[in-house]
């Protein structure tokens, strides 16, 4: 099955606070995403029942990568740090 990637708003305006080796990583990420979406540790969450994560260090810091499998789509949600233990995972998946 083919997957395409959405991205969600709170993503897009992440991205544009990163620099290019950051946002490099990232889209090199998605495109993995893109071929197999499940290949990737899920997390729960109260809103979805396939919520995935890709860890990163971005800039040093311990980053997460949040996507939503709602087939044929993959939406990206957001970047988390993982400092911040998820607290605001859910109310990035309600903007999607």
């Amino acid at each position: 099955m083919t997957f395409s990637v959405k991205l969600s708003p709170v993503i897009v305006e992440q991205l544009n606070n990163l620099d290019e080796k950051s946002k490099k990583n990232i889209w090199e990420k998605i495109k993995l995403i893109e071929e197999n979406p499940f290949h990737f540790k899920k997390i729960h969450s109260k809103l979805f029942r396939k919520v995935f994560r890709v860890r990163l260090n971005l800039q040093g810091k311990e980053m997460r990568l949040i996507y939503v499998v709602i087939e044929p789509n993959i939406i990206v949600a957001c970047l988390l740090e993982r400092s911040k233990n998820y607290r605001d995972l859910e109310k990035y998946l309600k903007k999607i």
